[in-house]
């Protein structure tokens, strides 16, 4: 299993985006694909439909293992091939437990170690804040990518990301990789692109190197329309807005082939 950690230090970053899409999009591609929410704020969640009974267990449960992991896995319906561990606004009780637990930033890699052969790919929607949930996510990720809004926001937040998984990094926690950076909401006014959108991508490929920076996702209300109605931009018709996400998988494939 290739763990795919999407992650960005801010709000608004479109990492919940990336998450899903990238999901859905490996699944329609025929692989088995775990979702994992790890934001307190469940986004990803809610927008692919779970409504959860109460007490059923999420990822909270997951990472203090007090329930077998496979009852924190959940089919979805839109895939056969796609299935999520969820959270829930009580997934921020777990940071007193992570800090307290003397490996938390290796949890959950480990907790997810009895499912590395029953799917092919798991991509985990980090929480924007530097956290232990953030930190035991990027200590369970093989590759990392991070969405950065193409603004002076965006750029910042980059910085931060970059700065936790190098501090990580720094002090063995993680090996994990960054494999792009997709600048999200990119404006355009007809053909031309607004100035604030062309600094901030310049600013990230200067900060990180031009190969790392992946095609913009452009400011759309099709990507909205995708996530409402849970389907592939190409499902919709709109291949053209897919294309940074299928060169994001296609670096995502040849990583898999070499692990």
């Amino acid at each position: 299993m290739l763990t795919i950690v999407v992650s960005s230090l801010s709000g608004g970053q479109g990492k919940t985006t990336v998450s899903m899409l990238l999901g859905l999009l490996l699944s329609h591609r025929g692989y088995s694909t775990l979702l994992i929410d790890a934001d307190p704020q469940h986004n990803l969640t809610d927008w692919l439909g779970l409504d959860l009974e109460q007490n059923s267990p999420t990822l909270l449960e997951c990472i203090k293992s007090s329930v077998e992991l496979e009852d924190c896995i959940y089919p979805l319906t839109m895939n056969d091939n796609l299935f999520l561990i969820p959270s829930d606004d009580q997934l921020d009780n777990v940071q007193d437990y992570l800090a307290n637990s003397g490996i938390g930033a290796m949890l959950l890699k480990r907790r997810l170690e009895p499912i590395a052969k029953t799917f092919e790919f798991c991509v985990i929607d980090a929480p924007p804040q530097r956290s232990q949930i953030c930190m035991t996510v990027i200590g369970a990720g093989d590759v990392v990518v991070i969405p950065a809004e193409a603004s002076v926001k965006g750029y910042g937040s980059l910085i931060r990301t970059i700065d936790l998984m190098s501090n990580l990094q720094g002090v063995g926690a993680t090996q994990v990789q960054t494999i792009g950076v997709i600048p999200f909401r990119d404006r355009w006014i007809g053909a031309n692109q607004s100035q604030e959108s062309r600094l901030a991508i310049e600013g990230m490929k200067e900060e990180v190197g031009d190969v790392l920076v992946l095609p913009s996702i452009r400011e759309s209300e099709r990507y909205k329309q995708a996530i409402n109605q849970q389907k592939t931009l190409s499902a919709l018709g709109y291949p053209d807005l897919e294309y940074p996400l299928e060169v994001l998988l296609e670096k995502i494939e040849l990583i898999k082939q070499d692990k």
